[in-house]
């Protein structure tokens, strides 16, 4: 970072730490202790469309390595590969999502990659993502308000992200908590 990046105020860019997702089990386990939200089984990561024979490639070899990932698009045109498993196997499920970003970051995709999230339910019908931004190395939750399509349980998301502190590195800048409506299963 220069003088001039200093004197008008501008970050150093933050690099992505992929092995910061490898906190998400135990955070899934203080989530449940403190606010009874359970692992669904579900995860995925969100990147902007990409197109092409080398992006085909790299897909198709992270889908023939981990099996169960299926790809959808959402409304926004984003891409999402997903993968479910057990809801008692956390850790299965994060070392998946951490090789597909692995993959897509080593084959040149790495501006590309948005964020990561695994999704988490309570027995009273709500649902909440931990969503971590690929860009900024940091976590946040997501809980949108049941039978809703644009509601956020914003109480419920800081009381999660306090919840949470001592396992994920939580974005302090909560303008950068960004809704993800319509992440698949959410």
């Amino acid at each position: 970072m220069g003088f001039l990046d200093i004197l008008l105020g501008r970050d150093k860019p933050v690099r992505p730490d992929l092995d910061q997702l490898f906190g998400l089990p135990s955070a899934a386990i203080t989530l449940q202790a403190a606010a009874g939200f359970t692992p669904t089984g579900s995860g995925s990561v969100c990147f902007a469309s990409v197109e092409g024979g080398a992006f085909d490639a790299v897909r198709d070899d992270v889908k023939q390595l981990l099996g169960d990932l299926t790809q959808t698009r959402d409304a926004y045109g984003y891409t999402w590969l997903v993968g479910c498993g057990a809801p008692d196997d956390i850790g299965s499920l994060v070392t998946d999502l951490h090789a597909v970003n692995s993959a897509l970051e080593g084959s040149g995709f790495g501006p590309q990659l948005l964020c990561s999230l695994v999704a988490f339910h309570h027995d009273d019908g709500r649902s909440l993502a931990l969503v971590y931004l690929y860009k900024r190395g940091t976590f946040y939750p997501f809980a949108p308000v049941p039978g809703t399509h644009d509601k956020r349980d914003s109480a419920l998301e800081l009381e999660v992200s306090a919840a949470v502190r001592d396992d994920l590195r939580v974005e302090k800048d909560l303008s950068r908590w960004f809704p993800v409506w319509g992440a698949p299963g959410l």
